[in-house]
C-alpha cells in the first residue's frame, strides 16, 4: 500500500543515519578544502621557481656523488642475468637485425660489456648519443677505415676483386662511403661492423636528417646497429620503413635501474644555480665539440661584443663581413649554419634592435665571455 502524501517517512534506521552523516562530512570537508586551496592561492599566485635559494652545480654534483646507491646487489644480479641473452643478441646481428634496448635505467654498461665480451671478433665504432653534438662524417669515415683493415685478409684471398674507393676515407663523399659499406667485399656474412649507439635518442640525433643517416647506415650489407633509448618519444623519430626495413629492429626491455651519471652530465640540474662560472664551463665544452671555424665565428662575434657593450649586439651582416674578411666563411649560407649550431646550444641568441634589424649577442656578462674566451684559446 502506497503511502499518502501528508504521511511522514517512516524514521531512518541508526545504520543508514550513521551513512548519511559521513557522507555529509565527506562533502562539507571538500567543499572546506576547496576554500581554503583558494585563498591560499590567491597568497601565493606570485611564487615561482626562481625564488628558491638554489645552490651552486658542482656542490650539488658533488653531493650527489656522496649519495650511496641503493640496490646494489639487486641491480647486480639484474645486470648478470641479462648475461644469458649475449648469444641470442649475436645471433640476431648474424642474421641482420638491429638491436634496440629501452627500459628505466641507463643501458651504457651494458651494451659495452656486450660489445667487450661477445663482439671481440668484430669491429665496434661507438657514438655517444647524449654528447651536444656528433659528426656523422667522423663516424662513417671511422667504419670504412675498421672494415678495411677486416677486409684485407680477404682482400689477399681474391686479389682480382678492388673496390672502388681506397684510402683514404676522409676525403670521400657520404655516399661513396655508404657505398662502400654496402659493397659485397666477400661472401662470408660475418664480415660486418657493429655501430655501437648510446641513446639514439639524443638531443645530438633526434634531428630528422641524423636519423635518415643513420638508418642508411643501418641497411648497409656490412654494418650492424646496436642502440638504447631513453626518451618516451623516441619511437616517434622513425616511419614504417626506417624501423621495419633499414634498422630493422629487435625490441628488448632491458631495465637496468642504474644511474644516468655519464649521460646527464651536460644537462643543468633543476636545483643548481646558473651562475657565470657553470655557464662559462658549460658553454666551454659545446665550443670544443664544434668545428674551428666554427669556433673563430664565436669568438668574433664575442670580440664584438667585448668591444661595444653598450651597444644592442652585433647585425648579422656586420658579423658576415667580418667573417669574410678573416676567410671564415665563404657564404651566408655556411654563417648560417654556423648560427643554427650557436643558437640550438644557446650560445647565441637574437633581438630586434632599436632600428629594426635583427642581432646577435652571447648572454653572458662580460667577465665571464673574457675567462670563455681565454679557456678556449
Amino acid at each position: 500500500m502506497a503511502p499518502k502524501s501528508g504521511d511522514r517517512p517512516p524514521p531512518a534506521l541508526p545504520e543508514e543515519q550513521e551513512d548519511d552523516d559521513e557522507e555529509f562530512g565527506f562533502s562539507r570537508n571538500y567543499f572546506l578544502a576547496k576554500e581554503v586551496a583558494s585563498a591560499s592561492g590567491k597568497r601565493s599566485a606570485g611564487k615561482k621557481l626562481s625564488d628558491i635559494n638554489l645552490v651552486d652545480e658542482q656542490v650539488l654534483r658533488a653531493s650527489m656523488s656522496e649519495i650511496s646507491l641503493k640496490h646494489e646487489k639487486e641491480i647486480d644480479a639484474l645486470m648478470k642475468s641479462y648475461k644469458k641473452f649475449y648469444p641470442k643478441w649475436l645471433f640476431e646481428l648474424r642474421c641482420g637485425f638491429g638491436l634496440l634496448m629501452y627500459g628505466f635505467g641507463s643501458k651504457r654498461v651494458l651494451l659495452e660489456d656486450f660489445a667487450s665480451t661477445t663482439l671481440t671478433d668484430f669491429g665496434v665504432i661507438v657514438i655517444n648519443g647524449y654528447l651536444p653534438s656528433v659528426n656523422i662524417k667522423q663516424v662513417v669515415v671511422a667504419m670504412a677505415e675498421t672494415l678495411w683493415d677486416q677486409s684485407k685478409a680477404v682482400r689477399k684471398c681474391s686479389a682480382g676483386s678492388k673496390s672502388k674507393i681506397q684510402v683514404p676515407f676522409a676525403s670521400q663523399t657520404i655516399e661513396d662511403l655508404l657505398s662502400f659499406l654496402d659493397n659485397q667485399i666477400s661472401n662470408n656474412s660475418d664480415s660486418f661492423i657493429c655501430l655501437l649507439i648510446h641513446n639514439i635518442d639524443g638531443p645530438a640525433l633526434r634531428d630528422s636528417e641524423s636519423q635518415q643517416h643513420l638508418a642508411r647506415i643501418a641497411c648497409c650489407s656490412h654494418v650492424r646497429v646496436i642502440s638504447s633509448i631513453d626518451h618516451v618519444n623516441a619511437p616517434l623519430l622513425w616511419d614504417k620503413k626506417m624501423v621495419h626495413t633499414q634498422f630493422n629492429w629487435c625490441w628488448y626491455h632491458v631495465p637496468t635501474f642504474a644511474s644516468y651519471k655519464v649521460e646527464g652530465v651536460f644537462f643543468p640540474l633543476i636545483l643548481a644555480s646558473g651562475g657565470n662560472a657553470q655557464t662559462t664551463k658549460t658553454a666551454l665544452v659545446v665550443l670544443q665539440s664544434l668545428t674551428p671555424n666554427a669556433q673563430s665565428v664565436f669568438e668574433v662575434l664575442a670580440e664584438y661584443q667585448l668591444a661595444n657593450e653598450k651597444e644592442e649586439g652585433m647585425p648579422i651582416s656586420t658579423l658576415y663581413t667580418k667573417c669574410r674578411e678573416r676567410f671564415l666563411v665563404s657564404s651566408q649560407v655556411t654563417l648560417n649554419s654556423h648560427l643554427t649550431e650557436f643558437k640550438d646550444h644557446e650560445l647565441v641568441k637574437t633581438r630586434r634592435h632599436s632600428d629594426g634589424q635583427d642581432c646577435l649577442y652571447i648572454p653572458l656578462a662580460a667577465e665571464a665571455l673574457v675567462k670563455l674566451l681565454k679557456e678556449l684559446g
